[in-house]
């Protein structure tokens, strides 16, 4: 489970309006990303959302990949996106990989402010380890 996790809020975002529509655009641009970065793609599935009026209304993504994942969620009405990027580090550091294909998607989306967060998982040690307890006995 050792890897990296990248998470990201993009507001305010410049890039053509249609793009944050297009969920067979934002797949091909994400796909092409991943393999672009050195990511190996084993699945991908993108969701164009309707509104009440059948007008188009955002899309959700994820890119599978064999390192994990890159998924997205287009707020056209808000021109923002949320953005997830984790991979793991299990066979090699795919680090640098993860933080490039994130600047990258970031730029196609050009925010004028963006919020990060960026988790280290799985590194024992460095944070407070919280075991939950068991649930209380139903009896």
């Amino acid at each position: 489970m050792h890897g990296i996790h990248l998470i990201a809020d993009l507001h305010d975002c410049r890039c053509p309006p249609g793009f944050l529509l297009d969920g067979p655009g934002l797949e091909a641009f994400c796909v092409e990303a991943c393999t672009r970065h050195g990511l190996t793609v084993v699945g991908r599935l993108f969701h164009p959302f309707r509104d009440a009026h059948g007008e188009a209304a955002g899309v959700t993504g994820t890119v599978v990949l064999a390192e994990s994942h890159l998924a997205l969620h287009t707020w056209p009405e808000i021109s923002a996106v949320t953005l997830d990027v984790y991979v793991c580090n299990f066979s090699g550091d795919n680090s640098e990989r993860a933080h490039a294909l994130f600047r990258d998607v970031i730029a196609a989306f050009a925010p004028a402010r963006t919020e990060r967060i960026e988790v280290k998982r799985g590194q024992l040690g460095i944070r407070e380890q919280i075991i939950d307890p068991a649930p209380p006995d139903p009896a």
